[in-house]
């Protein structure tokens, strides 16, 4: 194989520095931009970049083969003023893919979300695959899920010339953080851990561990036929939050002590205003094919369990 060299956007993000990790682990040179700070990754070339600006992503893309664009603002449920998430989100997929284009870059592999696939939907058994996308004013659908509509849908209709595009859509981000900041699905499992979580309400969510989604970007970036396509990143049905609950208290002993085992009835979950985005999805077992991805990429996914326990071990 050979050695690439590779951009990747928000390197001091979760799902980047995982994949800045793999990148390094299989010989890659790596570049990394930065808004600010500078995350600790021997070996990486930091420079400074921010979406919703121009300075600096003509040198970011510089003699680089590959783009892994991972930089996203990351915000879901109740956002004040949409433009926030939506803006940056969209302008910063387009400024990447003209800095791209520009500086003749093979690839790029954005990363998009299954919040631009299977929200706002009917109750259905309707198999989710790479070939839905998320209903813009249905319900259960949010800001940050029209942000990845508007950015996926952006970077498809932009002319990226000679250059090749290939979205990755992981769903909830689980897995043991890095540092000190928590992000994505980790959230669900912090608030349990601390008893912020009162009960569960009935809703279901389709879990992945972050090591594997480092691993499907890495993938896309590397396997030939690609360009064009999206791939689905999950590791089967969506899982009941009870039952993340359950994992927990089996296999952190006295560390899961605060976590609930009581179920919060639907009622309360549509009358409580801090339950609202739950709401539309309770009873909900979404159903994700990964076919496509395991087919195309050679990816094989963890089981839910080990992504569920290695959050909870890293967050203790």
């Amino acid at each position: 194989m050979t050695k690439q060299r590779v951009l990747v956007t928000g390197g001091g993000g979760f799902i980047a520095g995982y994949v800045i990790r793999e990148l390094l682990d299989q010989g890659h040179q790596v570049r990394a931009t930065m808004r600010s700070r500078k995350p600790s990754f021997d070996g990486v070339e930091f420079v400074q970049a921010d979406l919703l600006d121009d300075t600096g992503w003509a040198e970011a893309v510089d003699g680089v083969d590959q783009v892994l664009h991972v930089a996203s603002p990351v915000r879901p449920g109740h956002v004040e003023n949409e433009d926030d998430l939506i803006v940056p989100a969209r302008e910063g997929t387009l400024r990447v893919l003209r800095a791209a284009r520009d500086a003749g870059v093979r690839r790029v592999v954005l990363t998009s979300a299954f919040h631009a696939v299977g929200f706002g939907h009917p109750h259905t058994d309707h198999v989710f695959t790479e070939r839905d996308w998320s209903v813009l004013d249905g319900p259960g659908m949010d800001a940050y899920g029209r942000s990845k509509v508007f950015a996926e849908r952006a970077a498809w209709e932009f002319d990226r010339g000679a250059t090749e595009l290939t979205t990755v859509l992981p769903v909830a981000v689980l897995g043991p953080v890095l540092g000190s900041e928590v992000s994505g699905g980790n959230h669900i499992v912090q608030r349990m851990l601390t008893g912020q979580m009162p009960g569960f309400p009935d809703v279901y969510i389709p879990v992945v561990d972050v090591r594997d989604v480092a691993d499907a970007h890495v993938r896309a970036m590397l396997a030939p036929g690609v360009d064009g396509e999206r791939f689905l990143i999950a590791n089967g049905p969506a899982i009941a939050l009870r039952d993340i609950g359950a994992i927990l208290r089996a296999h952190l002993g006295a560390a899961a002590s605060r976590v609930p085992t009581a179920m919060i009835p639907d009622e309360v979950v549509r009358s409580h205003p801090a339950m609202a985005a739950f709401a539309g999805e309770l009873g909900y077992q979404k159903q994700i094919s990964n076919e496509k991805a395991r087919r195309m990429l050679g990816w094989t996914p963890r089981p839910p369990e080990e992504a569920i326990i290695a959050a909870g071990r890293s967050l203790v």
